[in-house]
């Protein structure tokens, strides 16, 4: 038998919440995601003023990050022409995202969700996805991976 570890709601609208601090410390409104570790949505917000175009980017670089078990961000360099990831992307009926900003929330060694940001540059959505992980980790009491 399987025991799962998963988010939970509240803890998913905590990554969520201190996404969007980061967010606003920046000045960039964000869409922003939580899947549980396989992937599935758990919560999501768009903040005033992010991009329309950013909810399913958002959302699934939380599902890649979670299905993935890694950043989204780790892809970006392996999925090109010659390198063994090339055309991951295409994959997941083209869910698998290779763009920063999707970041695995892992505790004692297991992935229990992941949180996806999109409407920033990539490099925004990665500090404001770490952001959220660091907070996860530091009101959890849990070291980071």
């Amino acid at each position: 038998m399987l025991r799962i570890s998963r988010l939970d709601l509240a803890e998913a609208h905590m990554l969520i919440e201190a996404a969007a601090a980061k967010a606003e410390e920046i000045a960039v409104p964000m869409c922003i995601a939580v899947a549980d570790e396989s992937g599935n949505l758990i919560a999501f917000t768009r903040m005033d003023g992010a991009k329309i175009s950013s909810i399913a980017i958002a959302i699934d670089k939380a599902f890649t990050a979670a299905a993935a078990r890694g950043t989204t961000e780790r892809y970006n360099g392996l999925c090109v022409p010659g390198q063994p990831t090339f055309g991951i992307h295409n994959t997941n009926g083209g869910r698998f995202c290779i763009i920063g900003g999707g970041v695995p929330i892992i505790v004692e060694g297991t992935v229990i969700g992941a949180v996806g940001l999109s409407a920033g540059t990539a490099e925004q959505d990665v500090v404001c996805a770490e952001a959220a992980a660091a907070h996860f980790y530091e009101q959890k009491g849990v070291r980071q991976p």
